[in-house]
């Protein structure tokens, strides 16, 4: 096995109850995800689905939308469960991962400026290599006190925070190159 591995975070079905099929943004993150997800395969980098789970409404277990959504045709090398904000701490990965002796993350998936940058966070401070591969991530605007940052703002927001001091920001294509 490879010392790297592809994390795709919360890449599920409750999110169509928080606005997934209204997201312009929706088709462009799919094809990112899906030609970084084969990519990835072509290299023998494992897939590691992470979903997301929460005691009540569609993130809950008996909602049935704790499923990965219908455009992913993968193979997952393992998958976990999550009821905090990183994929890390309390699913099990980070064991996973120290077994099969991973050195490098990678990380896609639902929420930019949510789960995947504390991912990206903590991974990076348990002594992970990581890539974040914006493009391959999804969020929604946010509003608060009357300001509402787009999607290009939030994805902004993340890279600027996680350049240079937790993340290597690369697209699909470059991260692809690197691992070839």
């Amino acid at each position: 096995m490879t010392d790297t591995v592809l994390l795709v975070i919360d890449v599920q079905q409750s999110f169509y109850h928080r606005g997934y099929k209204e997201t312009p943004e929706a088709a462009a993150f799919e094809q990112a995800l899906n030609s970084l997800i084969s990519g990835c395969q072509q290299r023998n980098i494992p897939v590691v689905d992470v979903l997301h789970v929460e005691k009540d409404g569609p993130f809950s277990l008996g909602s049935g939308l704790v499923v990965r959504l219908p455009f992913l045709a993968h193979r997952a090398a393992h998958s976990v469960q999550k009821t905090v904000h990183n994929a890390l701490t309390e699913s099990g990965l980070h064991q996973w991962l120290a077994q099969h002796q991973v050195k490098h993350v990678i990380i896609s998936g639902i929420r930019t400026e949510q789960c995947c940058e504390t991912t990206a966070r903590v991974a990076s401070d348990l002594g992970y290599r990581v890539t974040f591969v914006t493009e391959a991530t999804l969020t929604f605007p946010l509003t608060h006190n009357g300001i509402t940052l787009s999607v290009a703002d939030l994805r902004h927001r993340t890279e600027s925070v996680l350049i240079d001091r937790f993340a290597e920001i690369r697209t699909v294509e470059e991260c692809l190159k690197e691992l070839a």
